[in-house]
């Protein structure tokens, strides 16, 4: 659908910006709303008061909040971000910034909250800026790409300074027609995001259909005519009569080993640095490293553990604690220690390990030893005590080979589904970067549809 432009246009005087509709005025962003407000508000509350937290995994990439933490004043005044009611926070610190983390503060508890440091708090003066609108600029394509390129520091470490935001320059038209674009943009995202909806509900159903296809395999295997044994182990069931059932330590050629616990300095270049995200869905994904280390930290973490092809990682803290992936790559590169690594023995087949580790059984067996601290997470001990379905060597590869085939056939459905949701979300991002950038004029559009 094709959307009509403004009647008049003049130059913004801003480069990226272009041509603006005439009526609206440009502006920093500092002059239509004032950032990071002083904790000083919350002077005259006694420190017991409680107020909502939100750590960054309150935080929804969609603009939704997880209001479910209350603390109290005194416990958050040091060492947290103040925001109140009606307040507009985006996350600063990558990958956060870059996948859209930010939400107009809104049902907070008392109308107060505090939060990671890792915000940059607005609040929009009533007279130039609507909240809603402004979380709108905040996920605008050009926004997004501007405070992408204005980020400092190295690796896993950038961040998006304060003083981008404060400077951003924007055409701003009057506030009851942001209040306009707001309903027009609703509407029409929400379709955008119902179609979306269907996509990953299909992704869901492909990908449990894959998991129980898995679990079969790996604890039944391929003949179902053999005689079968209870296992001896509550979450794996019974197994065919002739496996054996090993904790992991003993199917391993190498101690169950995990990266080093330090954070390393994070050049602009040098050997790649791999965490939970770049294995987060299932290979291990370059594009999504930590970031880089030096030649001396490489070498020094290699006394530990140096990466080989056939190994095995699996996540063991943090938000996809128990997701695995399997190194395919001799190219040298390390990990950080939210990652555990399983070297199969010579009589265990690396791709039937990793099968195994992703069965629906195991999965269950690692939701269930499960400890939380700041973040849900598994010890090492317990990774090694978890118990494994082992049938004869050939079995494994018989059954590995059986499950490549089957596995092959729900890769293009997964890959077909999750590039339409990447159009569709293309889409809606271009849609809200050109109603809040002046490019189609949605008057019209947004007010017949509430007249109809």
């Amino acid at each position: 659908m094709s959307f009509p432009r403004y009647p008049e246009y003049k130059d913004s005087g801003v480069g990226w910006l272009g041509l603006v509709p005439s009526h609206w005025p440009v502006m920093r962003l500092r002059q239509a709303a004032r950032l990071n407000p002083s904790k000083s508000e919350t002077a005259a509350l006694p420190r017991s008061t409680l107020v909502t937290f939100l750590p960054m995994e309150a935080i929804g990439e969609d603009g939704s909040l997880a209001l479910d933490r209350v603390r109290a004043i005194g416990e958050l005044e040091s060492g947290y971000t103040y925001f109140s009611e009606g307040d507009v926070a985006i996350a600063k610190i990558t990958p956060c910034f870059e996948n859209g983390k930010g939400a107009v503060m809104r049902g907070l508890h008392g109308g107060l909250g505090f939060g990671t440091t890792e915000l940059i708090v607005a609040r929009p003066l009533p007279q130039h800026l609507d909240g809603t609108y402004l979380h709108r600029i905040f996920t605008s394509r050009p926004f997004m790409q501007q405070g992408e390129a204005s980020m400092y520091g190295a690796g896993g470490q950038k961040r998006v300074p304060d003083d981008f935001v404060r400077d951003f320059a924007i055409a701003l038209p009057p506030v009851e027609e942001q209040v306009v674009i707001n309903h027009f943009l609703d509407r029409e995202t929400a379709k955008i995001d119902a179609l979306v909806a269907e996509q990953e509900q299909l992704i869901t159903l492909l990908k449990e259909k894959r998991q129980a296809v898995i679990s079969h395999a790996v604890t039944k295997g391929l003949d179902p005519s053999v005689p079968m044994k209870d296992s001896g182990v509550e979450w794996l069931g019974v197994v065919p009569a002739h496996w054996d059932v090993h904790g992991i330590k003993h199917i391993v050629s190498t101690p169950i080993t995990d990266g080093p616990h330090e954070s390393p300095a994070f050049p602009d270049e040098g050997i790649p640095f791999v965490s939970a995200e770049a294995v987060s869905t299932g290979v291990i994904d370059f594009d999504r490293i930590r970031g880089f280390i030096s030649e001396e930290d490489h070498a020094r973490y290699s006394l530990k553990y140096k990466p080989k092809r056939g190994d095995i990682f699996m996540v063991k803290s943090g938000a996809t604690t128990g997701v695995t992936a399997m190194v395919d790559t001799d190219m040298d590169f390390n990990i950080w220690s939210p990652l555990a690594v399983i070297r199969a023995a010579a009589f265990m087949s690396p791709h039937y390990v990793l099968q195994f580790m992703r069965s629906l059984n195991f999965q269950e067996a690692v939701t269930l030893n499960w400890s939380f601290g700041t973040q849900q997470n598994i010890g090492m001990g317990v990774i090694e005590n978890l118990s494994i379905a082992v049938p004869p060597l050939a079995e494994q590869e018989a059954i590995s080979g059986h499950l490549r085939q089957l596995l092959d056939q729900f890769q293009p459905l997964i890959s077909e589904a999750t590039q339409a949701i990447q159009l569709l979300q293309e889409r809606r991002s271009a849609l809200i970067s050109a109603a809040v950038t002046g490019q189609i004029d949605v008057r019209g559009l947004a007010l017949a549809k509430e007249a109809a």
